[in-house]
């Protein structure tokens, strides 16, 4: 347990709660400001396209990962300089969102939206890239569970701590409170050091690299590498549908709420503080499941788990406002959807080139957005044309996919290699 006690897996901590912080302030809690100020549900569905960064961040990550800043660069190193100004641009864009009307400025806020979500994007590629170089390997362990502890943590904040704020001071103050909160990276990346050996393949303004090769090196052969794998195009549409389901599902699910009749206090109390120690209790549990069944068959328990979750808020939709089975339903669907997170986390770990890994997380990870983004923003739409009870049914078929791609991978032995050698099921991709 020492491991613990060490002051860069302490500091991993305080970076995923700065990392988990801005997710929330774009997506649940500012679905619940805007379903009180009456915007419809088509609208607040298609505010989920504001995380298209999310999915597209393996794009500019390569930049992140190796182009030196001409002055935090000098001062603090490239990784720490990167990170101190995503932060910098994430506590402007969170007072910048807080400064607008809803009901007056729907394009203003959305554009908003859209920049911390860039800057929140770009600060997870800091983090990742950061975090792998800061540990020793005998390490990686103690920082995962940090990084997501702290993730989680954030998330708590500006889910139900921001909803219980916004019960007594506006929606502004809410904002520039949690933008105040971005100082807890801050001050971790100005008090831990620079990592060490990550600056010999960058390129800087003065251009003393080899910019051919550093463009080859950074851009093109980490997505070469995973291109030239068998069975690469199925993998990336089972990354893309395996939580597609249930991220349908969230993205209405505090409209639901609100609609049915809980306060926000009560969401807080439930669905955030509850939750949250559900999705915990899901996550050790998904762990577990890895240990001992291997990847392959625990993604296909958790996700046959995470489908039949969904229709929790179906029932939830029949019996109405009742705090008893909001209780019951959370506790099943956050445990099964950290289960499921746990699971899928391990998968996409496995399918890095350990050459490439921060810029090749970045695409399987973006890839992953793209469920609770582009392809769940008609979510909207859809709960709006139906009843409560049809769409939780109709989230719940779409976790099929996944689902058969999972089997289709697992049938054709396209699996991670370290389940090949321990299961001997299939073949591993090159």
């Amino acid at each position: 347990m020492r491991v613990y006690t060490d002051r860069r897996v302490i500091a991993i901590l305080f970076l995923g709660f700065s990392s988990g912080m801005p997710l929330l302030l774009t997506f649940s809690t500012l679905s619940i400001w805007l379903a009180e100020e009456g915007i419809s549900k088509t609208a607040i569905g298609l505010f989920a396209l504001v995380g298209m960064p999310y999915s597209l961040k393996f794009i500019w990550a390569p930049l992140i990962d190796r182009l030196r800043l001409p002055l935090l660069t000098r001062w603090l190193g490239r990784r720490r300089g990167w990170a101190i100004l995503t932060q910098l641009a994430l506590m402007v864009g969170i007072v910048g969102l807080g400064n607008n009307d809803p009901a007056n400025g729907a394009w203003a806020m959305a554009a908003w939206a859209l920049f911390v979500t860039f800057a929140s994007a770009s600060q997870d590629v800091v983090i990742d890239a950061y975090r792998v170089e800061i540990l020793e390997e005998r390490q990686y362990g103690a920082g995962a569970a940090m990084i997501v502890a702290g993730y989680r943590l954030g998330m708590l904040a500006s889910g139900a701590g921001a909803l219980y704020l916004a019960e007594v001071v506006s929606w502004f103050w809410v904002y520039g409170a949690m933008a105040g909160l971005m100082a807890v990276g801050i001050l971790t990346i100005l008090l831990n050091p620079e990592p060490g050996g990550n600056g010999t393949d960058s390129i800087d303004a003065g251009g003393r690299a080899d910019p051919v090769k550093w463009l080859r090196d950074a851009v093109v052969e980490p997505f070469a590498e995973f291109l030239r794998r068998g069975g690469w195009l199925p993998i990336l549409l089972f990354v893309v549908f395996y939580k597609f389901g249930d991220s349908l599902a969230g993205i209405m699910a505090n409209p639901f709420y609100v609609e049915i009749g809980f306060s926000k206090a009560e969401i807080a109390s439930v669905s955030k503080l509850f939750g949250l120690g559900a999705t915990l209790a899901g996550g050790f549990l998904g762990g577990l499941f890895v240990v001992r069944w291997g990847i392959m068959r625990s993604l296909l328990w958790c996700g046959l788990l995470q489908m039949v979750s969904n229709l929790m808020f179906a029932v939830q939709a029949m019996v109405g406002h009742d705090l008893s089975m909001l209780a019951v339903t959370i506790a099943v669907e956050n445990v099964a959807g950290g289960m499921g997170t746990a699971a899928f986390v391990a998968y996409l770990s496995s399918l890095c080139n350990v050459a490439y890994t921060a810029t090749q997380y970045a695409l399987f990870s973006s890839f992953m957005a793209l469920a609770r983004t582009a392809l769940s923003a008609p979510g909207g739409a859809v709960a709006e044309s139906t009843s409560w009870v049809s769409f939780f049914l109709i989230t719940t078929v779409a976790a099929l996919p996944g689902l058969a791609l999972l089997w289709w991978l697992t049938h054709r032995g396209i699996v991670p290699k370290s389940e090949a050698e321990r299961t001997g099921m299939g073949r591993s991709p090159p």
